[in-house]
C-alpha cells in the first residue's frame, strides 16, 4: 500500500513540473511582447539621425498666430523638438529629416500672403434734400488687421488747478482729438467700421467756469465684404443743425 502511495506522490510532482514549464512558456512570450515595443523605440530613436533647422516666417506676424502654428506644428509631430523666437518671427526645430520636411510643408500651407483690401469711406453731406458736401477717405487694411484714420486737431479742456505751494497755481489741462477719425478692422469676412466725427461748439459757463461743448457723432458697425459695390453704414441727422449725413463704404482688393 505503502509503494502505491509513494508511486502515485512522484506523478503528482511530475505533474507540477510539466504544469509549471508550461505556464512560463506561456507568459515569458506576453512579458517580450510588452518590453520589445519599449526597447525598439529606444533603439530607432538613438538610430535615427537628428537635424537642426531654423524656418522665418515671411507672412504672420502676430504672437496668437505664431503661437497657433507652433501648437499645430508640436501636435503633429510630437517626436521634433520646436521652439519660436517671437523676436525673430522664427521657429526653431530639431528632429528627423522627415519631420523638417512634413513642418515646411505645414508651413508653406498656414504661413500665406494676406489679402489687401482698399477701403474708401464716403460721406455726403446733404441740407434740405441738396448735396452740400462728398468726402472720400481712403485706407488700406490688412485681412486680419486694424488701420486708424484720423483728421482734425486737438483742442485743450482745462480740467483743473491747484495751487503748487510757492504762491503760483498749476493749471491742469487734457486734450481732446476734434475732427474725423475712422476705425477699421477685417475678421474674416466681416468688416468692423467705427466713424466718428467732433467738433467744439459754443462754451458754456457753470458756477463761474467756462467748459467747451463738443458735439459729437458716433457710427459704430459691422458689414460683409461686397467687392466694388458701395454698402451704406448709417445715415444720421447732425445734432443743432438741418444737415444730413449718410456715410458709405466700398471694398476692393489690392492686387
Amino acid at each position: 500500500m505503502r509503494s502505491i502511495l509513494d508511486e502515485t506522490a512522484k506523478r503528482l510532482r511530475c505533474i507540477g513540473l510539466f504544469a509549471g514549464v508550461v505556464l512560463a512558456m506561456m507568459i515569458a512570450p506576453n512579458a517580450s511582447a510588452q518590453t520589445q515595443p519599449a526597447e525598439q523605440k529606444a533603439a530607432e530613436a538613438k538610430q535615427v539621425p537628428q537635424v537642426y533647422e531654423t524656418i522665418f516666417l515671411t507672412n504672420v506676424t502676430q504672437q496668437q498666430e505664431v503661437n497657433d502654428i507652433q501648437t499645430d506644428l508640436r501636435n503633429m509631430l510630437p517626436r521634433a523638438a520646436i521652439y519660436t523666437a517671437m523676436s525673430q518671427n522664427a521657429i526653431s526645430m530639431r528632429g528627423s529629416e522627415e519631420d523638417l520636411e512634413r513642418a515646411k510643408k505645414i508651413l508653406s500651407e498656414l504661413d500665406r500672403p494676406r489679402k489687401v483690401y482698399r477701403l474708401t469711406y464716403t460721406i455726403i453731406e446733404s441740407d434740405g434734400g441738396k448735396p452740400t458736401r462728398t468726402e472720400h477717405f481712403s485706407l488700406v487694411v490688412v485681412a486680419g488687421g486694424r488701420t486708424i484714420l484720423k483728421q482734425g486737431a486737438r483742442a485743450p479742456i482745462v480740467t483743473g488747478s491747484f495751487d503748487a505751494g510757492s504762491g503760483k497755481s498749476e493749471t491742469q489741462v487734457q486734450y481732446v482729438d476734434l475732427g474725423l477719425s475712422i476705425d477699421a478692422s477685417l475678421d474674416g469676412e466681416r468688416l468692423h467700421s467705427k466713424v466718428e466725427q467732433s467738433s467744439q461748439a459754443d462754451d458754456k459757463t457753470m458756477a463761474g467756469v467756462t467748459d467747451p461743448m463738443i458735439r459729437q457723432t458716433v457710427l459704430d458697425g459691422m458689414s460683409n465684404l461686397s467687392m466694388g459695390k458701395p454698402i451704406v453704414l448709417g445715415t444720421l441727422d447732425i445734432p443743432g443743425t438741418t444737415r444730413h449725413e449718410e456715410i458709405a463704404v466700398a471694398v476692393e482688393l489690392v492686387p
